[in-house]
């Protein structure tokens, strides 16, 4: 930069010049970048925070104190939701969902495997037609089906019993898993196929020794999708499950609310964040694969 009088006249920009100018701006997008992130993200969370900060709030203070900590914090929430309710403990409740949900994955991933392998790699006639038609299911609405099924099960007496919520599990009927794991299937090279056969393996080998490693991020994005729709169902135990001693954790929230003419908002929340522990522990152990399952698209040869 040189100055002749009154007149400054700058210098042509030279690269450290311009190095640290665009130094300065991808800071400064940053810093941005990084406050709208942190904003959306505790945006997102503070339903879960205020759940935390909830559980420990008498049940004098909902209605009365709108903000997010307790005027008078006390475990004693967790004190009565330890205790049970109506003379089952709560731990009762957290064992009948854990055997729901376990017996959901198991049915979901050995029924929904067995379907995408025949859509995915058997030829047969009208194979289209079917896929096509299990596809549609997706359109059914469920509330559809509740009478006929009700009606089905009260006829085999299976009322009050885990069969109505799980056997549907074992005979392949959630569509978008099959779909999810035909898809691929199909995108695996069917050479292998080709070479095991010509080893001497039939179907049965070929389903377990090279599709299920192969369809791994397939099988454990459909096991925490299945885990965490059934643990959360409400009304399926609702309408087949009438013994207080079977009820799942869903149906043990509402005992809260329903148990007296006023509801226990304290032990309702207390209960819903414990609820929630066994979801974020599955969660967090198997996200990695979750991540896995989403961004693969199987081989492809």
């Amino acid at each position: 930069m040189t100055t002749s009088g009154d007149i400054t006249v700058a210098g042509p920009a030279t690269p450290e010049r311009e190095g640290r100018t665009g130094n300065r701006r991808g800071r400064i997008n940053t810093i941005v970048w990084f406050v709208v992130l942190g904003a959306l993200t505790l945006l997102v969370l503070y339903p879960l925070i205020w759940l935390i900060f909830s559980t420990f709030k008498p049940s004098s203070e909902f209605g009365s104190n709108s903000g997010l900590l307790p005027e008078s914090p006390t475990l004693q929430n967790y004190v009565k939701v330890a205790e049970g309710i109506g003379g089952t403990p709560l731990w009762r409740f957290f064992a009948n969902s854990l055997l729901i949900a376990t017996l959901a994955v198991v049915g979901t991933l050995i029924s929904s495997a067995m379907a995408a392998y025949a859509f995915g790699r058997i030829r047969f006639r009208g194979v289209s037609l079917y896929f096509a038609a299990m596809i549609g299911t997706l359109l059914l609405p469920f509330h559809v089906l509740i009478i006929p099924q009700y009606i089905l099960f009260q006829k085999l007496d299976l009322v009050d019993t885990y069969v109505p919520l799980v056997i549907g599990k074992f005979l392949a009927i959630e569509a978008f898993f099959v779909f999810l794991m035909v898809q691929f299937i199909r995108n695996l090279p069917r050479e292998m196929d080709e070479a095991a056969r010509i080893d001497g393996a039939g179907h049965i080998r070929i389903f377990v020794s090279i599709i299920l490693p192969l369809i791994r991020p397939a099988l454990v994005t459909s096991a925490i999708f299945s885990f965490i729709w059934t643990w959360n169902d409400f009304l399926g135990p609702l309408l087949y499950v009438t013994s207080p001693e079977k009820y799942p954790l869903p149906i043990a929230l509402r005992l809260y609310n329903d148990a007296t003419s006023t509801s226990d908002y304290g032990a309702t929340v207390a209960v819903s964040m414990l609820a929630l522990v066994p979801i974020l522990l599955f969660f967090i152990v198997f996200q990695r694969f979750l991540v896995a399952g989403v961004a693969t698209q199987g081989l492809k040869g």
